[in-house]
């Protein structure tokens, strides 16, 4: 059982699964910052590989990418990065990147490189499922979680085509358009976790636009195995650049009011 598999096993509560960009503001506080989200209950830490176009995100990652593209990460830091979480945890890793960067140091090198760092999933978040089959195959020959998106756009029959092709868990869009922080979980993020939940028995996971313990809780009222939080977290980055220590212990404290929203008595 991998360790992404091993997370989801007879939970009763949603997973916490915590996003930032590797690298930002730079790598030595990037590792304190993952170190922070795991010491706070973080189930599965998400890292964002940061590239220069990344359509899916809205403004609050796009500033974590330029700052950590300013700050000099590459590839290679981001696999030396989740080395070094490794001789310390076991949280399940996952990467959220674009395809170009996969393509550019060749898929099964890519590839063979983050199992070898030990990263247990990869999201490539510009990659539709009909020109997913090499990457898939690798992913599989080196135990990798390919991971997809859905959005409340996406069609039934679509919806079936991911789920077939998905492990780890289907990471479910909550709301129309890119990530950010919002107000409330929209309707139809439950909806869609209910049409869904038709083609699958793969844990979903809510992401994009969950900041609060009300939406925490309102995630895991409509059956969501999982919680995504990006753009909060990396909120928390930016307000307290300056001040590392401050930035951790607000990451952590964060985590576990997100955790104990949904298990109160973990």
């Amino acid at each position: 059982m991998g360790r992404i598999e091993k997370v989801f096993a007879n939970r009763k509560t949603p997973a916490f699964i915590g996003f930032t960009v590797a690298g930002d503001p730079d790598c030595g506080r990037s590792i304190g910052i993952s170190r922070a989200l795991i010491e706070g209950g973080t189930d599965i830490l998400e890292l964002g590989i940061p590239f220069s176009d990344p359509v899916a995100d809205g403004p609050t990652i796009q500033k974590a990418d330029e700052r950590s593209l300013a700050a000099g990460t590459k590839t290679d830091t981001v696999f030396s990065l989740v080395r070094e979480l490794r001789k310390e945890s076991e949280v399940p890793i996952v990467f959220l990147t674009y395809y170009n960067t996969v393509h550019r140091r060749g898929i099964e090198k890519f590839y063979l490189e983050a199992g070898e760092a030990g990263v247990d999933g990869i999201l490539i978040a510009d990659m539709p499922v009909e020109e997913s089959d090499e990457v898939t195959a690798i992913a599989g020959q080196y135990g990798i979680d390919p991971i997809f998106l859905i959005a409340q756009t996406t069609s039934d029959e679509r919806i079936e085509k991911i789920a077939l092709r998905a492990r780890g868990y289907l990471y479910l869009v909550a709301v129309l358009g890119v990530t950010g922080v919002r107000d409330e979980v929209s309707g139809g993020a439950i909806d869609l976790l209910a049409r869904v939940r038709k083609y699958t028995n793969i844990p979903l996971a809510l992401g994009f636009g969950i900041s609060t313990p009300d939406h925490a809780r309102a995630c895991a009222e409509g059956g969501a195995n999982g919680i995504i939080v990006g753009s909060a977290i990396v909120n928390i980055v930016e307000a307290n650049l300056g001040n590392p220590t401050a930035m951790e212990r607000e990451l952590k404290d964060y985590v576990t009011r997100m955790k104990d929203a949904v298990n109160p008595r973990r």
